[in-house]
């Protein structure tokens, strides 16, 4: 598993193979067993492929063009849409995509209190767990995939498509990887910890 944590890369070229059911129940099952808070396992997964995954990101460039033209739900954000364009050339590519759901959370834009904000932030670490553990599953398998957090700009559209009870958190895109990124940087130990005994 150290393997996996070190040498797993952020993969956006993917070749056309599909990826066996019996190979993504393993991913999926990994993320099963992640830990979560009050052990809620708040997670759905979702998966696209084929015609359907063709549908699904029909969607969501309905949803990034929306944002283009000046109807924008995250006007602050716009920066990021020429961004959110590429990781939906990559969805396209990617022969899978893994929706992720918080089964308690709700949409980002309704009003919650502050104590449904801790609920959800727990939600959301717990879910955050189960993708990593999914990610390095995938990576000890041999498939690529890229942790995708561009749906935000589609999401009325997406969760609406996908009748999505709860909260779209993100998505995962899963194939055999047409590339071999080298690592990013990282910051230093030091310039990201503190220790007070």
């Amino acid at each position: 598993m150290l393997d996996a944590i070190y040498n797993r890369r952020s993969i956006r070229k993917y070749k056309p193979d599909k990826v066996p059911s019996d190979i993504l129940n393993h991913i999926l099952d990994a993320g099963r067993a992640a830990p979560s808070g009050k052990n809620k396992q708040p997670w759905k997964f979702v998966i696209y492929g084929g015609e359907k995954k063709k549908e699904l990101l029909a969607v969501m460039k309905s949803g990034l063009n929306r944002e283009r033209k000046g109807e924008a739900h995250l006007p602050a954000s716009g920066q990021g849409l020429p961004d959110a364009y590429n990781t939906l050339r990559i969805m396209e590519e990617a022969p899978v995509i893994l929706m992720v759901i918080n089964t308690y959370g709700k949409s980002p834009f309704d009003e919650i209190t502050a104590d449904e904000r801790v609920t959800e932030i727990v939600d959301t670490l717990s879910i955050g767990a189960a993708i990593e553990n999914m990610l390095l599953k995938a990576q000890d398998l041999g498939i690529g995939t890229l942790w995708i957090a561009n749906t935000c700009f589609a999401y009325s559209e997406l969760a609406r498509y996908m009748n999505v009870k709860g909260q779209l958190v993100g998505a995962v895109a899963l194939g055999y990887a047409n590339e071999m990124p080298k690592a990013r940087p990282r910051k230093r130990l030091e310039d990201i910890t503190e220790y007070h005994f």
